[in-house]
């Protein structure tokens, strides 16, 4: 179990330009609460700190799409984020947010010390620019195929299907966000952090010294981040939204987001010391200290990579002694997305579901997706609710503390003689500290659910096997003992469920009657006191700690995703509207042929990405194709298709594309090639 010593733990900032969805739960906000509460229970000083990202180029975009100024749109959903984590439990000790004073001279002090410290190189470089908006295009601005995976939808600064941190000019096909125009590109003048001088630093701590306490997923995107060769990352930025960059020459330029966010983390630990009297270099600055990051996969490099090469260049601050990222959660089969409103949204089910915070923490818990991409399904939701929580859990107290008032009026019972059984029983219980506490210091949260449950289990067994409903009739000694045991396992219940259900732990504690005990008991007093509750201890009525879960209420829920399903089939089937005109000229400049696919192949260790020949009647050339979802390569060998063969090449995966075939999508989201299927067509054949 953790040794006494003082913990900062952050959960990822969230955007404020929407709400909390079970995504983000899943993946870093219920595992976080999950480990502090533990931290607090056995002793340790803990930070736990987060707050909202209120920069970046979400928060105008959002703003633009609902017609309101930035200011309007963070305020909201900081509003409605911070209420909804309150009332779901989380336990921080401070939520703030980036637009707050001591986050702007926080981060740009940070900025001004690496700036004055030689850390960051000047360059003036070609960006992407919408000649429309007449501004440049950064990160969400900008969306266009993923040159790692050929994900159509990536962002410019990261692809959310396969996780990548890009760079806008990477992205191949881009498109302007504000105006749909294509970009052009335009120099201008930023800051760069050199990370490629950082790699040696980030062998030896990470490489080497995290290969074997930290998760696979993390170690392993790292070490292929840093084994490609690391680039100098921009940390400012051209916007009118963030924190102005603070030297000369920098007008009209912020901070990079994912350089002032981290910061977020420091400026609201200084914001919490400095409201509870504390220093807040100790959290920061105490090489004793340990630093856990809480994140979801997408913010693996920002956190492994970039964060901790700005700490390090800065020279005063801790490095991180783990980051435990999450893969990603799934809705009923598909991807979450808060664009299609494909989500259950936090504040949504606290006001249809008011008092079964616990139930999802529980199967969020029990389903995380830690080690793979894992899936809610609100029968799951259901099921582990019926079966688990009520059947298991709630069965076993009520069936104690309703006993336990019928018998002996609520009044714990001295026991006789403990037997073999009894005794077998309570060390048992006695182990289970431990076993949890070394699950969750893995992070391995969803097995300590697991082994929580199976203390309710034990007491179960107990009970089944010692039937005290019959003993009554015969034995009210051994009646006596069985009970005081079985309400020894009660009374550990309701301290190990604290992490995991606090709410059930807070309504167990009052039945149990715990802050009325003269002698209070820990987490660790658990595994060497054999009396939790004494003899003679006063217990109060039985509530019941969960309820079943209808079919109705789940009905009610799939309804709600299908009409949002038909919502999206309905929007993506309507007629797009006309692009913007092209002149008859910039017609003429495209060539398009008439080709014929001669050889096709999957592309290692790309999902949607096929590397075809294609015969152009002019020569034969690889083009990759982001179609292998749609058509199996053996399949299309010999088709004719339309290609666009004076496309500039691009690389994907590292392999030249030099063409792009013509592709449609019918009303139901198949796709199908724009293809010439007249007999006689020859490969070379120019459309017109």
């Amino acid at each position: 179990m953790s040794t006494q010593g003082r913990y900062t733990i952050t959960a990822a900032l969230p955007y404020t330009n929407g709400p909390i969805h079970i995504g983000h739960l899943a993946g870093v906000y219920v595992p976080a609460d999950i480990y502090a509460r533990y931290l607090r229970l056995t002793g340790n000083d803990v930070a736990f700190i987060c707050g909202s990202d209120e920069h970046g180029a979400a928060i105008p975009m959002r703003a633009r799409k609902e017609g309101v100024t930035p200011q309007v749109i963070i305020d909201k959903y900081h509003t409605m984020i911070k209420k909804s984590f309150e009332d779901f439990g989380i336990t921080f000790d401070n939520y703030s947010r980036t637009s707050a004073k001591i986050h702007h001279q926080t981060a740009s002090e940070f900025f001004k010390k690496l700036y004055d410290d030689g850390k960051f190189i000047e360059e003036t470089a070609e960006q992407l620019y919408d000649p429309e908006a007449k501004q440049f295009l950064a990160d969400r601005f900008v969306t266009g195929t993923c040159p790692k995976c050929g994900h159509e939808e990536a962002y410019g600064d990261q692809c959310e299907k396969c996780g990548s941190s890009l760079n806008a000019t990477d992205l191949i096909n881009p498109k302007s966000t504000i105006s749909g125009a294509e970009p052009i590109l335009k120099e201008t003048k930023h800051w760069y952090l050199p990370l490629d001088q950082y790699e040696d630093f980030l062998n030896e701590w990470v490489i080497k010294g995290h290969k074997k306490d930290w998760k696979p997923n993390v170690y392993g995107q790292i070490k292929s981040w840093i084994d490609e060769g690391l680039r100098a990352r921009a940390v400012t930025r051209d916007l009118d939204w963030g924190i102005p960059v603070p030297v000369e020459g920098a007008e009209g330029k912020v901070l990079y987001v994912w350089f002032d966010a981290p910061i977020g983390y420091i400026s609201s630990t200084k914001e919490w010391a400095e409201r509870e009297g504390k220093a807040w270099e100790p959290y920061w600055k105490d090489k004793d200290t340990k630093l856990i990051h809480f994140i979801g996969k997408d913010n693996i490099v920002f956190h492994c990579i970039i964060f901790p090469s700005m700490l390090k260049a800065e020279g005063s601050y801790v490095l991180p002694e783990n980051v435990p990222a999450n893969e990603f959660l799934n809705l009923e089969g598909n991807k979450l997305s808060t664009s299609k409103n494909w989500a259950v949204w936090l504040h949504e089910y606290l006001e249809e579901f008011p008092d079964k915070q616990d139930v999802l923490r529980y199967v969020l818990t029990a389903n995380a997706p830690e080690t793979k991409d894992n899936d809610f399904t609100w029968k799951d939701f259901q099921a582990r609710n019926n079966n688990e929580l009520v059947a298991i859990f709630g069965n076993f107290i009520n069936r104690v503390a309703v006993l336990t008032h019928k018998y002996y009026d609520g009044i714990i019972p001295a026991p006789g003689a403990l037997n073999e059984v009894d005794k077998k029983t309570l060390k048992e219980l006695s182990a289970y500290p431990a076993v949890i506490a070394s699950s969750i210091e893995r992070y391995r949260f969803r097995e300590a659910s697991q082994e929580l449950m199976n203390v309710a289990r034990l007491g179960n067994k107990y009970l089944a096997d010692e039937e005290p409903w019959k003993l009554i009739k015969t034995d009210e000694t051994r009646t006596k003992t069985v009970m005081y045991v079985a309400l020894q396992i009660a009374s550990a219940l309701a301290v190990l469920s604290e992490p995991f259900l606090p709410f059930t732990s807070s309504k167990l504690n009052s039945i149990l009657g715990h802050s009325e005990l003269e002698t209070e008991f820990s987490w660790n007093d658990i595994a060497v006191k054999e009396t939790l509750l004494p003899a003679g201890h006063q217990i109060h009525q039985s509530k019941l700690l969960f309820s079943k879960i209808e079919d109705t209420e789940i009905q009610k829920q799939l309804d709600k995703l299908e009409a949002t399903k038909k919502a999206n089939e309905a929007e993506k089937a309507s007629v797009e509207p006309q692009k913007e005109e092209a002149t008859f000229e910039d017609f003429t400049k495209m060539d398009l042929r008439v080709g014929t696919i001669i050889e096709a192949e999957k592309m290692p260790k790309a999902e949607k990405l096929l590397v075809l020949k294609v015969d152009t009647g002019i020569d034969t050339r690889t083009i990759v194709s982001g179609i292998a979802e749609h058509f199996a390569p053996e399949a299309i060998i010999g088709k004719k298709v339309t290609v666009l063969v004076n496309l500039a090449p691009r690389k994907l995966r590292g392999v030249a594309s030099e063409g792009m075939i013509l592709m449609t999508e019918t009303p139901e989201g198949k796709l199908v090639f724009v293809n010439p299927d007249e007999d006689g067509v020859q490969p070379g054949t120019i459309i017109s």
